[in-house]
């Protein structure tokens, strides 16, 4: 929890300074309980940097068993104004979270952040908190273990909280969606014995004739591969494959509840991909709710074929002027880009600079993926439209590609983050281990960009 300065008492004083090594230990001198955070050089400084040094001068004082500490943010405010005040505010926010745990005797202490020098921007900390808020909403989705997260319950969930900021949402179930055409969404959940479910959330806070922005996430909640079985270790991961819903459904909330004046439509196909005696197999051809047909090359390349129906979806009965998906979908975009970058393919280069320009507002890093003709033709099968595995390698880019075909002449991103939604051990000091909420945060700055321009 990050709060004004209300003069309260305080265990530790935390205050950025410029300049490094001995001089940093020199000014601080003999004050007790006093935390100096290095920022280098104020030429260098920028919002991510802020939101690091934060996150650490956090984690160090909560580590010595403080309750609560004041961060002066005068130099900040100095620097950025408003903007630096709020980076200080999420890196402190996101660096407080602490995962759901089920221990009988689990007593975890509160801890507070007080700000003082931050006169005037009450407005934007607000704000800030609402989206600190609703990135640990969707860290808390991703960590929850799939026996936990059902598709039925992750619908429950995103729906309570969609009711309490004012959302509107409806849950498609198997009937309905089976009347919609939506059979390679069904293809993957439709045996589960958890059966699936479509997750809308419309954000309606645009003109009335404003087309409004699809955030379409993956949402498998158990993927065991299906009949292409994952090995013991890849199934241990795979509470994690909803990270793209969860950030969807973080965003829109985010948005909602900070009335940003935006027209936004989440759409979450939640599906189990297991194991059943009616469960797809490789070779079967299915067609998709866009009359597209797909041949099965992999029943543990799931996540594309969901996401196709759900693009399909968020087109033809939301309007979608334009749609961004999101999910950890391949294996391929880790080991080319480790769990720092997610890949980024798309259909439109103005939006495709949109997006890129509020991941740099937020400290998120995306590298686009070329899209060669050579690699469409990677996805041909010869039996139907399309193929849901390469022929020829090239995972993250022709996975993108596939899902792509079904975005039809809308403006269309595509982001794979597989290697950045979930940290073993933290690449950023505001990351804490397990699920990140990655992609949360560039799609609220998107959106927000694309109210205001």
């Amino acid at each position: 929890m990050v709060k004004l300065w209300e003069q309260e008492s305080v265990q530790w004083r935390v205050e950025l300074l410029e300049g490094e090594g001995e001089a940093l230990a020199q000014r601080m001198g003999d004050q007790p309980r006093q935390l100096c955070i290095s920022i280098g050089r104020r030429e260098r400084l920028s919002a991510e940097l802020l939101r690091r040094a934060a996150a650490k001068a956090v984690q160090t004082v909560r580590g010595f068993g403080a309750e609560c500490a004041l961060l002066d943010a005068a130099l900040a405010m100095e620097a950025l104004g408003a903007e630096g005040v709020s980076a200080l505010a999420l890196g402190a926010e996101l660096a407080c979270y602490r995962r759901e745990r089920w221990k009988t005797d689990d007593k975890e202490k509160t801890f507070t952040v007080y700000f003082a020098g931050a006169e005037g921007t009450e407005a934007a900390l607000t704000q800030t908190a609402v989206l600190a808020k609703h990135i640990c909403f969707a860290r808390d989705l991703v960590n929850r273990p799939a026996n936990l997260l059902t598709p039925v319950d992750m619908a429950r969930e995103v729906t309570e909280a969609a009711h309490r900021v004012g959302l509107e949402a409806q849950v498609l179930g198997e009937d309905e969606a089976r009347s919609l055409g939506m059979n390679a969404f069904l293809a993957v959940g439709g045996s589960a014995l958890h059966t699936p479910r479509l997750i809308v959330l419309r954000w309606r806070g645009g003109r009335p004739d404003e087309p409004p922005i699809a955030l379409v996430g993956k949402g498998v909640c158990c993927d065991t591969g299906g009949y292409c079985l994952k090995t013991p270790g890849g199934l241990k991961g795979t509470r994690g494959d909803m990270a793209g819903g969860a950030a969807v459904c973080g965003t829109i909330l985010a948005l909602a509840e900070n009335r940003i004046p935006v027209n936004a439509v989440a759409v979450v196909p939640a599906v189990e991909n297991r194991i059943a005696p009616d469960s797809y197999l490789p070779g079967d051809v299915i067609r998709s709710m866009s009359g597209k047909t797909i041949e099965v090359g992999n029943t543990d390349a799931e996540g594309r074929l969901i996401l196709a129906d759900a693009v399909t979806y968020a087109i033809v009965k939301e309007g979608a002027g334009k749609v961004v998906d999101i999910a950890t979908l391949t294996g391929a975009v880790v080991q080319a880009l480790g769990f720092t970058t997610a890949g980024l393919l798309t259909n439109d280069d103005g939006f495709c600079a949109q997006l890129l320009a509020a991941a740099g507002r937020c400290g998120e890093q995306y590298w686009r993926l070329p899209d060669f003709e050579e690699y469409r033709r990677m996805i041909d099968s010869t039996v139907a439209d399309l193929s849901n595995v390469s022929s020829d390698g090239c995972g993250a880019i022709t996975a993108g590609l596939f899902i792509g075909a079904f975005a039809q002449d809308v403006p269309w991103i595509h982001l794979d983050i597989a290697g950045t939604a979930w940290v073993d051990r933290p690449r950023r000091e505001y990351q804490t281990p397990g699920a990140t909420g990655a992609g949360t945060a560039t799609l609220y700055e998107l959106c927000q960009g694309l109210a205001h321009g």
